[in-house]
């Protein structure tokens, strides 16, 4: 079955033709890891995740690879201000690196409890210093780029194209239109390969032109190419990346080889909350850990995002939520009920249902209408284990882990014994500590100690990747 994208780059919605047959090679642009990740930037993640499914379930082989900044992007998100790695170390008193390693076992903490694909590659930075200015320097050759007392530039005006994906209009922008003009900047959209570090910066190496540090995007064109070479399938990211970041991934590769380096670009949305932006002067500012604290499954936040195609704009409201707690429990006691049924529906019905699904998931990533198939199977009058079987199938896009069984109310006689265990294996008490156990045992529960390796099968995985070169 064809699968259609819409593609930034052409404005319009496309067949999708895979430079490869049945492989994808994929950058996602992942966090800058100076804070807490929001409900918003995982939005950002789960679509990510939700393309990546597709993918595979349409059969094809993905190679994702997603960037941790951890160096370079300034607060201005242009060439403004100071590195948000600097800001956030200064304000917490920590180095830059212990910030960066911190909130980056956050970022995948959130990754695993919201059971997204962990990328084939996750490259750092900081990791590709050389790649960077490398590439840095073939600009300069190519005669795309002039330096300055501050910096390396990239000269806008020495390309046609400068604008092709955001629409920017060179000739309609006034001089300080985007940012503050530097006076020996050519053109007011030129923006910093590389930046001169002061003597006292914290993050700075060695270069052809002294101490400095990367600019914000020359990260994700180095790594990109290291790892998927010069022209890839799909680049993805959030909406706020088209006018600055992304943009300026093009024209650095069309600077260094003369390529877009991706057939196909895809954006979500913003989240709203309330109907309005997320700030911290609203006081509106969402991790996952305040849907956790108010005793919701984590994968409600991901059921609830599929109430909205990932091109529009998603309003957060706790009501949502609420809704989407109770639709994921009805969607769980669905397949149970499906899974213990005793009736054998007809192969045709399973196939129209499964079409369906299969069309929408296929028609730009259409979750709402993918949704509405599920809701039919789930709903289906006779129950029949086939169903079940459907409903699996749909869970390896939708990542709800349907299959778990809803967890019953622990009694309290039971919570008492278990605390008293707790107890006895302090005081080292063994014998008392077998007898709690196997009292526990007899009224049908049973006591596990899980290492994190056993509790997590991903976890080993994780780890290796997230500081792999």
């Amino acid at each position: 079955m064809d699968i259609f994208f819409y593609n930034t780059l052409t404005k319009k919605k496309e067949l999708f033709k895979s430079l490869e047959p049945k492989k994808v090679k994929m950058y996602s642009c992942g966090p800058t890891v100076y804070k807490d990740a929001t409900i918003g930037n995982m939005r950002t993640n789960l679509f990510q995740d939700t393309l990546r499914r597709v993918l595979e379930y349409n059969g094809y082989e993905v190679k994702q690879v997603m960037n941790i900044t951890d160096v370079g992007h300034l607060v201005s998100d242009g060439d403004e201000g100071e590195d948000k790695m600097l800001k956030s170390a200064r304000e917490e008193h920590k180095t830059p690196m212990e910030i960066a390693e911190y909130y980056t076992k956050l970022f995948f903490k959130d990754l695993e409890r919201l059971n997204v694909e962990i990328p084939e590659v996750i490259c750092k930075a900081t990791d590709h210093i050389e790649e960077m200015l490398e590439m840095v320097q073939k600009i300069m050759e190519n005669g795309y780029a002039y330096e300055t007392s501050t910096a390396i530039y990239f000269d806008v005006s020495k390309l046609d194209e400068y604008g092709i994906l955001s629409g920017i209009n060179l000739r309609e922008q006034k001089a300080g239109a985007r940012v503050e003009v530097d006076p020996e900047k050519r053109n007011p959209y030129d923006f910093a390969l590389w930046i001169k570090a002061p003597e006292n910066h914290l993050m700075k190496w060695d270069s052809p032109w002294g101490p400095s540090y990367p600019g914000w995007h020359i990260e994700c064109s180095a790594m990109s190419q290291k790892y998927l070479g010069e022209v890839f399938d799909i680049h993805t990211g959030g909406i706020d990346l088209i006018p600055t970041h992304h943009e300026n991934e093009i024209a650095q590769s069309k600077g260094a080889c003369g390529k877009i380096p991706a057939h196909y670009w895809m954006h979500g949305e913003y989240l709203l909350i309330n109907g309005g932006k997320m700030s911290k002067s609203l006081g509106n500012v969402y991790l996952l850990d305040d849907i956790i604290k108010r005793g919701y499954d984590p994968l409600v936040y991901r059921l609830f995002n599929f109430s909205c195609h990932y091109k529009g704009k998603l309003n957060f409201t706790w009501e949502g939520i609420e809704a989407a707690s109770t639709a994921l429990t009805r969607l769980r006691d669905g397949y149970q009920k499906h899974l213990t049924g005793m009736a054998d529906v007809d192969g045709t019905i399973i196939s129209e249902i499964e079409n369906k699904f299969h069309q929408a998931i296929n028609d730009d990533l259409n979750m709402p209408l993918a949704m509405s198939a599920v809701w039919e199977a789930v709903k289906y009058q006779d129950k029949s284990p086939k169903i079940a079987k459907l409903l699996e199938k749909f869970d390896t896009v939708l990542g709800l882990k349907i299959t778990e069984k809803r967890e019953e109310e622990i009694p309290q006689e039971i919570l008492e014994l278990v605390e008293q265990r707790k107890v006895a294996r302090n005081e080292k008490n063994w014998t008392e500590s077998d007898r709690l156990r196997d009292l526990i045992a007899q009224k049908g529960y049973s006591v596990k100690t899980l290492k994190m390796e056993q509790k997590f099968p991903r976890y080993k995985k994780l780890k290796e990747l997230m500081y792999q070169h």
